[in-house]
């Protein structure tokens, strides 16, 4: 079924539009997100206490917009829900999460300043070292690990 469905496109020659539009309607849909293992000064990592996640401190980060580029999505999320501005420099990984039809780029940064101000997604943040590190899942706490190698590699 889905050979002949590709002759029948094929031979159609739609305009680009109608054909993105039927290619988002027929494919499976998933996020694209990015997440960041921004230092400071003190080669600390900056975690935001969620509101709404089952661990409240996390890495921060979300999903990115239409035609944005993964290091300004995360800029953008930062800013967004925190207030604090930071650099994001280098890719460090990227993963799939097979349950959730996400994949998610991981980069690393620094931190510029910006005063930090509470939001409905966001209520603390703060920046800890490897060794003072709160509650974290699993896969955070290996990507920064992993930053914290390349940094040291570098």
């Amino acid at each position: 079924m889905k050979k002949l469905l590709a002759k029948i496109y094929k031979a159609l020659h739609l305009p680009k539009n109608i054909q993105l539009f039927l290619m988002r309607f027929f494919q499976d849909q998933f996020l694209v997100g990015t997440t960041g293992i921004i230092f400071n000064d003190k080669n600390e990592i900056l975690l935001f206490k969620h509101n709404y996640r089952s661990h409240a401190w996390s890495l921060p980060g979300g999903y990115l917009k239409a035609g944005e580029h993964p290091r300004e999505g995360l800029e953008r999320e930062i800013k967004e829900e925190s207030g604090l501005v930071v650099s994001v420099d280098d890719a460090l990984k990227t993963r799939t999460d097979r349950e959730g039809a996400r994949i998610d780029m991981c980069y690393t940064g620094v931190f510029i300043g910006g005063e930090f101000t509470p939001t409905h997604e966001v209520s603390e943040y703060g920046f800890f070292n490897q060794e003072n590190l709160p509650l974290l899942r699993k896969n955070q706490v290996f990507l920064i690990d992993e930053a914290i190698k390349q940094r040291i590699e570098n």
